[in-house]
């Protein structure tokens, strides 16, 4: 199931029946006072570990643990390589990866990734490499809220300081736009937090993972059928 885990050999012996590469994108940054800098890479992480579970077909590569977090700065622990960067290394990794494997889909649990993974996937699709993206997207709050906060009640409690989880800014999105492009989120909210938290629950955020895994599973299907449908395991 994961790529890291196998020899070179092995690896080609898999890449010859025609797996499907998936590439969990994540972030290092802020998600409020009660969950870990590493919540984005986490559920990217195990949406792809969940899928592959699924599908005979997939392996899943080591998570990117480093996306364009620039709205977090300000935040103590938040490591971001920008939009620029992010790009490139999505670029040459792809480029590195198609050596070996076909296809590939990137999985990205992180906003801020959102454009330079786009750009990146539009250049490697201009170069004939079979290169798709597949962001979830959960409702709600947009940052370390009830939703996140609940998958990673689901993924790894042990990593959430539920004591400290508090309500941060409740505004909708579209009205707090303006504000983090102008200031990033420190500029609307103190704690990191676009959303709140308290309530969230493990069993729902269990249930939203499940539904993300059969986006993701539906996309793949889609992007490319005759391997989805072989692939299903019994």
């Amino acid at each position: 199931m994961f790529v890291a885990h196998l020899t070179w050999p092995e690896a080609g012996e898999c890449a010859a029946t025609g797996v499907i590469l998936l590439i969990p994108l994540g972030a290092t940054e802020q998600h409020g006072p009660h969950l870990p800098l590493s919540t984005d890479s986490d559920i990217a992480a195990a949406l792809c570990a969940r899928a592959a579970a699924e599908r005979a077909d997939l392996l899943v590569a080591p998570a990117v643990p480093y996306g364009a977090s620039g709205e977090h700065a300000g935040f103590p622990g938040t490591l971001s390589i920008g939009q620029a960067a992010l790009e490139l290394l999505v670029v040459e990794l792809c480029r590195s990866a198609t050596d070996t494997f076909s296809r590939i889909a990137l999985v990205n649990g992180h906003g801020g990734n959102i454009e330079a993974l786009r750009r990146a996937v539009a250049l490697l699709r201009t170069e004939s490499r079979d290169v798709r993206l597949f962001s979830p997207g959960y409702g709600g709050d947009p940052h370390a809220g009830r939703a996140e906060t609940s998958i990673q009640l689901a993924l790894r409690p042990d990593t959430v300081r539920a004591e400290l989880a508090e309500p941060g800014d409740t505004r909708p999105l579209p009205e707090l736009l303006p504000l983090l492009r102008a200031g990033g989120v420190r500029a609307v909210s103190p704690n990191g937090i676009l959303g709140d938290p308290t309530g969230a629950d493990a069993a729902e955020g269990d249930a939203l993972l499940t539904l993300a895994t059969t986006a993701l599973l539906d996309d793949l299907g889609r992007w490319w059928p005759q391997v989805h449908e072989e692939g299903l395991r019994r």
